[in-house]
């Protein structure tokens, strides 16, 4: 199916139908679940000697924040955090303190500079998830491990790289949180 301009597919969802409307729970939960399932990625069967993959559920998160801003409230960095930390390997509340630590950074932000061009937004998507992975690894050597920041680079650039597509699931997510579906009664 072509798309045209910014349309995304499934847009007529959204055309007006009787018996249907939005569906406040869809509208919810789909931010909440979609960042929960990604906290599981490190429950693939995937395995390397060294940390490649991306932090799937953080760059969500900050796509959420940067697409919706309203969508998730400030503290949900906790409690999104907590459950990415039962998943990652990481030190128990060490995502805790980073994902509330971006979600504050990402709420001045907006509070400082309301349009954002998506160059401006993968710039700042950029900077958070070098600084998250950056202070993921300095509390990991608190906590006992090895001092090797070279193991960063490649997981930082796959990251960054990767950024846009995660603007563009969170996109296809918010076509499925804003569609109609029936009411009954």
């Amino acid at each position: 199916m072509p798309l045209k301009g910014d349309r995304l597919p499934g847009e007529d969802m959204f055309q007006r139908r009787l018996n249907r409307a939005p569906s406040p729970v869809l509208a919810t939960i789909i931010p909440w679940l979609s960042i929960a399932v990604l906290s599981m990625a490190p429950l693939s069967p995937i395995i390397a000697s060294a940390p490649v993959l991306p932090p799937f559920s953080f760059m969500l998160l900050i796509a959420w924040r940067l697409f919706r801003p309203g969508m998730l409230p400030l503290w949900a960095g906790a409690p999104l955090g907590l459950f990415d930390d039962l998943f990652s390997g990481q030190p128990i509340g060490s995502a805790v303190l980073l994902w509330s630590l971006t979600m504050i950074a990402l709420e001045a932000l907006d509070n400082w500079q309301r349009w954002r061009s998506f160059w401006q937004d993968w710039a700042v998507a950029s900077v958070m998830i070098a600084a998250y992975l950056f202070l993921g690894h300095v509390l990991a050597v608190m906590a006992g491990t090895l001092w090797y920041p070279s193991l960063l680079l490649p997981q930082l650039l796959i990251s960054i790289l990767s950024f846009p597509l995660f603007t563009r699931l969170v996109a296809i997510l918010d076509v499925l949180r804003r569609a109609r579906v029936k009411v009954l009664g």
